[in-house]
């Protein structure tokens, strides 16, 4: 039975090249979408799930309320692993790791820049599981100035990873580290991304307010994590509200496994997916298989009048209506099953753009593996799409079947329409959808963030030396006419890791007993004018003023509106210096324009700048002549060289700075743009089965229309005008539903476009002329069909 099936199955596919090879396209493209997404979703899911304890591993984070701000910060300080492992006997270990450890590293005569090193506590190992290839993770990190480095860049640095093994490291502080461990390269489902590890200090500790490092706790076994979590309230009473005053804080236990999809808080160790795109993209992949499905259903309805004195021979000479549905559904999974391994090849192109534009390294996996998903899906797609056309053949009547009279056995038109309604509600809310993610990105990229970022850059400074002396290298780097502006600060911006302060402002001539928490960095007093930022009242600093190095702050617009100050020039400003709480005091001698440090995902923050010591004068900005890019890099990086001849600078321009910080939507845009021509591309298919199915059904009407005279064009109209009600149905439809979507996407932004009516507008008018294209072929066609051949008796 199943050897005459396929023989049957086989000849009507190869008797209709056409139609097979639609649906085959159809099916193919919509398996590929899935087959990605299955892919991506996985591994998004995966992270950080290969720790073998990781069902115990949790992150310390907190937040925090007050009438003038709020936080909500990943790290913690340095005192919180040590008090709360004292205090809650639920935990087993605690590690702490700071993500600055990184440098120009030198091995004899190499020197390697390497920023992506961290310190950790000794527990670093016993805790997560990297694996060492050589030495001991129990010891690894237990003595000081330690290091472990990963296989990859042991190499780089010993050529031999075997050897790097009680090796001396030197950073270009001239501070030694010994090599005791070399672990594998982390793997990319890690939210922890590193190059090497470290030994933080056994007795490190900072103010409670320093906010610096990422706690982590690993559990007993057995233990509640939302148990725990409950008894956390009175550990800010006991040990931070001396110092922070009055605020409604949370402690927020996360699990390991949470972080990457999860955790959207400030100063992440490394930039985190997002579960809602997850599902987005689960929801859009879904979409076009369902959209692929109804194709087929389409397709093959509209084929089927060809098909009914087939299903009456074969009842009239005893064929049960089981057996007529086991063969349609036998074409159907035949045919998915060719489709799939058509997606095969589909998918070995697309893949390569996939991960370019989501920034992986996904695979298909084996040969084995590639088949079993192409049967389970040639059985589930073509289940799902073959039924209805199955059960609705199977179902004509002998008699009305011989005769090729069906009446309305083809099922209602109703039904048909409302599949297509479905492909275009889906097809126009994804068109709109990707044009509002355009114009956000568009924005972002190009609204003004309150300082001039064209043809800025920066670089970091390593060495010690060379901080000293930044005075004189920007002399010397504004000799040239291709340098218009130079400036020294102790952090980059654009990066979104500032990092914050607690600080005590004046009010009504009282110093208050709590902090508040504001970005605080310094700059020096060339800052302002090589940005470009305006300042609104006092002064900027002065290297004229002494006092000005630790006596002044200038702050911006949104601290002084926060702490209500009128005439803010001369107020005080308290900030601690040391870890033993010794403070000092400085005075207000300017307000600037608010200017964006972060990038628009988030709000303008209250900001204090100072001016830096020396030692902080570690990130030089270069504004550079336009059209002379090459020219001025060479300049900046043979000046720099006169003063570290060993030196390799790494350039940051800080508008690439602010765009990378979009990268995350951009890979959004860019996917959800690639599905959307899919989805057209297959409604397409869907409405062209749709249309051959409407002709062929009215193919008598066409004729005697033309036989009394109705001219093409009118006939074309006739046709096309049902197809454009539908179209239109469904763009009321999707319009709301792609508004509601968006408006959820745009509140991850703190500034953000107004959906425009023109987007939806624009994106009906495609969807109109995308089903007129496609229309028009088919209604062209029957319209020109030689009407003796239309009315010929059957």
């Amino acid at each position: 039975m199943l050897r005459n099936y396929l023989k049957i199955t086989i000849r009507s596919l190869w008797k209709n090249k056409l139609f097979s090879g639609l649906n085959v396209v159809g099916l193919g493209v919509g398996m590929v979408a899935v087959w990605l997404m299955v892919l991506y979703v996985v591994d998004e899911l995966s992270y950080d799930r290969f720790h073998t304890k990781a069902d115990r591993i949790v992150r310390v984070v907190h937040y925090a309320q007050w009438p003038s701000g709020s936080l909500k910060l990943a790290p913690t300080s340095a005192p919180y692993a040590a008090a709360l492992k004292n205090d809650y006997p639920e935990i087993e270990k605690t590690v702490r790791i700071q993500p600055e450890g990184g440098g120009v590293m030198s091995v004899n005569d190499k020197k390697l820049e390497v920023n992506d090193i961290c310190f950790a506590d000794n527990t670093f190992f016993s805790i997560f599981s990297f694996p060492l290839l050589y030495g001991d993770p129990a010891t690894a990190l237990s003595k000081p100035q330690s290091i472990v480095l990963t296989k990859s860049l042991a190499e780089s640095l010993f050529g031999d990873a075997r050897k790097a093994i009680g090796n001396v490291v030197e950073f270009s502080n001239h501070f030694p580290n010994t090599v005791t461990g070399v672990m594998d390269d982390v793997t990319e489902n890690s939210h922890l991304q590193f190059r090497a590890v470290r030994s933080l200090p056994a007795n490190y500790t900072n103010g409670w307010e320093n906010f610096e490092l990422y706690t982590y706790l690993l559990l007993n076994e057995g233990s509640d994590v939302k148990a725990l979590e409950a008894k956390l309230p009175p550990f800010y009473d006991k040990y931070i509200k001396k110092e922070m005053g009055e605020l409604d804080y949370r402690l927020e236990l996360q699990p390991i496994t949470s972080i990457h999809l999860n955790s959207h808080l400030d100063y992440e160790i490394s930039p985190n997916g997002n579960v809602t795109t997850v599902y987005t993209f689960a929801v859009v992949a879904l979409l076009i298989l369902l959209i692929a499905c109804v194709n087929y259903i389409n397709l093959y309805t509209a084929r089927s009048l060809k098909r009914t004195r087939e299903v009456g021979v074969r009842k009239a000479i005893g064929s049960y209506r089981l057996q007529l549905i086991g063969q349609f559904l036998t074409e159907s999974m035949l045919m998915t099953f060719i489709a799939g391994v058509v997606s095969i090849s589909l998918v070995t192109v697309a893949l390569p753009y996939f991960n370019q534009i989501t920034d992986k390294t996904l695979s298909v996996g084996g040969l084995g593996n590639t088949l079993l998903v192409i049967a389970l899906l040639s059985v589930l797609i073509g289940m799902l799409s073959g039924l209805y056309p199955a059960l609705l053949l199977s179902n004509f009547r002998p008699v009305s079947a011989l005769k090729g009279q069906v009446g309305n056995q083809l099922g209602s038109i109703t039904f048909k329409q409302s599949l297509v309604v479905f492909q275009f509600v889906a097809t126009v809310a994804l068109i709109t959808c990707s044009a509002v993610v355009y114009q956000q990105m568009r924005y972002v990229q190009h609204k003004d963030l309150g300082f001039n970022k064209d043809q800025v850059l920066t670089f970091h400074i390593d060495n010690g030396d060379v901080r000293q002396r930044v005075d004189a290298l920007k002399e010397q780097l504004l000799r040239s006419p291709l340098i218009e502006g130079a400036s020294a600060a102790s952090n980059p911006i654009g990066n979104n890791n500032i990092g914050g302060a607690g600080m005590f402002f004046e009010q009504n001539g009282i110093m208050p007993t709590a902090t508040q928490i504001v970005q605080k960095f310094s700059v020096d007093s060339d800052y302002f004018k090589t940005l470009g930022i305006k300042v609104m009242q006092g002064r900027g600093f002065s290297e004229s003023f002494k006092s000005d190095l630790w006596g002044a702050v200038v702050i911006n617009e949104t601290l002084q509106k926060q702490l209500g100050w009128k005439n803010p020039i001369g107020k005080r400003v308290k900030y601690y210096i040391d870890s033993d709480k010794n403070t000092a005091e400085a005075r207000v001698v300017g307000v600037i324009k608010d200017f964006h440090t972060y990038s628009l995902q988030h709000k303008i923050e209250p900001l204090v700048l100072g001016l830096p010591a020396p030692f902080d004068k570690d990130n030089v900005y270069v504004r550079i002549k336009p059209a002379k890019t090459a020219e001025a890099l060479a300049y900046i990086q043979s000046v720099y060289r006169t003063f570290d001849p060993s030196a390799t600078l790494d350039f940051h321009f800080l508008d690439e700075n602010f765009s990378r910080q979009y990268k995350a939507e951009q890979k959004q845009g860019e996917v959800l743009l690639t599905f959307t021509i899919l989805a057209i591309l297959i409604a397409c298919l869907g409405l062209f089965g749709l249309a051959a199915f409407a002709a062929e059904q009215r193919t008598k009407e066409i004729g005697v229309r033309k036989v009394l005279g109705a001219s093409v064009g009118s006939i074309v109209v006739m046709l096309s005008r049902d197809f454009l009600k539908l179209v239109l149905v469904s763009i009321v439809i999707a319009t709301p539903l792609a508004w509601y979507a968006m408006s959820k996407w745009l509140q991850d932004f703190a500034y953000r476009i107004e959906i425009q009516w023109w987007v939806f507008a624009l994106s009906g008018l495609l969807a109109v002329s995308i089903a007129l294209l496609t229309v028009s072929f088919q209604s062209v066609k029957a319209a020109l069909m030689n009407p003796v051949k239309s009315l010929r008796s059957e």
